[in-house]
């Protein structure tokens, strides 16, 4: 028996890094997972190699319809959406006076505009059961956990436009508590600090670099995927039912920006 069994769950850019293991844990924790990733291949690779039952779609999320094809993928495969991890993300880096409007408005696509359609479209499958169970006296609890970062929270030289997209899906995670709670959809975000990923061995490729992140750190090193999987499914489990609203911090006791 898992936590998560008879539940269906959609995460997005699960098919590495994060939110591979994300979908892992909630996977071997009894939920259907759908897997989804912009490479289709990776997408169903990584489908096969979870143990437990998941489904795949491929499409890039920052397009106008795609978000309601994901959803209603998941609806297809598992019948229902009992949790949604807007993870898919990537970084453009440059100093604001070096930015263009495009590597700006891309990081608000993807990490805010994104997650924000997506939520939209799983709204009748998360809301209209609730009304019904409400009606019936039952309290079933959903989950929606939106990726961000101390990037977000503490600002990042060189990534104002990922910091300012960071920043955002806060204030759309603690509206949305305020709008669903009365549907008990629980809505909160993990803000993660450094987690050795691919996306992140890009820019500590340099020894001194990395020395020093680690020394911004308490516990002496970047966090792994699987640790950094934890905090999500703390707030995908029915141990978070009373947390709401709330910006879970990951980032092994980091609490400064880092410079770029």
């Amino acid at each position: 028996m898992g936590v998560l069994d008879g539940k269906a769950a959609i995460v997005t850019g699960s098919a590495r890094g994060i939110g591979r293991a994300t979908a892992e844990l909630l996977a071997a924790n009894g939920a259907q997972v759908l897997i989804n990733d912009l490479d289709g291949d990776v997408a169903k690779q990584a489908a096969e190699e979870i143990a437990g039952e998941t489904a795949v779609f491929a499409g890039d999320l920052t397009k106008p319809g795609v978000p309601d094809q994901l959803v209603q993928s998941a609806v297809d495969a598992f019948g229902r959406i009992d949790i949604v991890v807007n993870n898919a993300g990537y970084t453009i880096d440059a100093p604001i006076h070096k930015m263009s409007d495009e590597q700006y408005q891309a990081m608000l696509d993807i990490h805010l505009v994104a997650p924000f359609r997506i939520i939209r479209a799983a709204a009748p499958h998360l809301r209209e059961p609730a009304k019904k169970e409400r009606e019936e006296g039952k309290e079933v609890f959903r989950k929606i956990v939106n990726i961000s970062s101390i990037s977000g929270t503490m600002g990042n030289a060189g990534q104002a436009n990922y910091s300012s997209a960071k920043a955002g899906i806060t204030g759309l995670t603690k509206t949305l508590a305020k709008e669903w709670g009365q549907f008990k959809v629980n809505v909160n975000a993990v803000a993660f600090g450094f987690i050795d990923t691919r996306l992140t061995a890009a820019k500590v490729e340099d020894k001194q670099m990395r020395q020093m992140a680690s020394m911004l750190i308490p516990l002496g090193r970047p966090g792994t995927p699987e640790e950094a999987a934890g905090g999500i499914f703390f707030l995908c489990s029915p141990w978070s039912n009373y947390v709401h609203g709330q910006v879970l911090n990951v980032t092994g006791g980091q609490f400064v920006g880092m410079t770029s």
